[in-house]
């Protein structure tokens, strides 16, 4: 499988603390990687370095063989090829869901109206949103707007699929029907990179289990490994915190 992503010596600060240390790793092509480790661990902030949503300190990210922090890359450009799926949905309230859907393929991807609509519908229905196209997110339980939020990422047509914590926002009841999707679109072959405390679902779902502490990754591998063998005692001690 060819890497897609391939992150290598990242750091990142936020005045003098360091967030992330020396981090090293990659994802391949189809691949399901998912994130855990505690809260300020530093998995959102890889995502969102990933993303260039914020600005590494150091490293590289090489995105299909090119590192895209060389300043002759264009951001707008590199980011076209990643859906990101935020924990509070980031929606525009103003608009409606087939609007939400199309509003970035027209102005970034310069879709015309026709087609845009025709791919939001499509992905709409995938996730199970096709009746609520005329929908406000007001209208929407939090569960709904996450799947709209989902479809929105997969209508710009994505290398790679970024979720931060997609179901830490939802109640109980709701996390369920966001899995769902995620399993669906894990099943297809899709490349995803998931930040979780869904430790069931991260079992079920991933290729590799990357573990992070205090912004370094303690441990990575096939998820029987890091779930049920886990080599360090950090991973250990988190383990038996959030698997009670």
């Amino acid at each position: 499988m060819e890497t897609v992503i391939d992150i290598k010596h990242l750091n990142k600060a936020f005045g003098q603390h360091e967030v992330l240390r020396d981090v090293n790793f990659s994802v391949k092509k189809g691949e399901v990687v998912c994130l855990i480790g505690s809260s300020g661990s530093g998995k959102s902030t890889l995502l969102r370095c990933i993303n260039l949503l914020e600005t590494p300190n150091a490293g590289e990210i090489i995105f299909n063989g090119n590192n895209i922090l060389d300043d002759k890359h264009e951001v707008e450009a590199y980011r076209t090829h990643l859906g990101m799926v935020f924990q509070q949905f980031n929606l525009f309230n103003n608009m409606n869901v087939l609007a939400n859907c199309t509003v970035g393929q027209r102005k970034v991807l310069k879709r015309d109206q026709a087609t845009a609509e025709q791919n939001a519908k499509k992905y709409l229905d995938i996730v199970g949103m096709g009746q609520y196209i005329h929908a406000k997110p007001r209208q929407l339980s939090g569960g709904q707007k996450q799947r709209v939020a989902i479809a929105r990422a997969l209508a710009m047509d994505p290398e790679v699929m970024l979720f931060d914590e997609p179901t830490s926002a939802l109640d109980p009841e709701m996390v369920g029907e966001v899995l769902k999707v995620m399993r669906q679109l894990a099943d297809e072959g899709r490349t995803m990179l998931i930040v979780t405390h869904e430790m069931e679902f991260a079992k079920e779902v991933s290729d590799r289990i990357v573990f992070m502490d205090k912004g370094v990754i303690v441990e990575e591998g096939h998820p029987d490994d890091v779930l049920v063998k886990p080599k360090h005692e950090r991973t250990k001690a988190f383990l038996a915190r959030t698997l009670k």
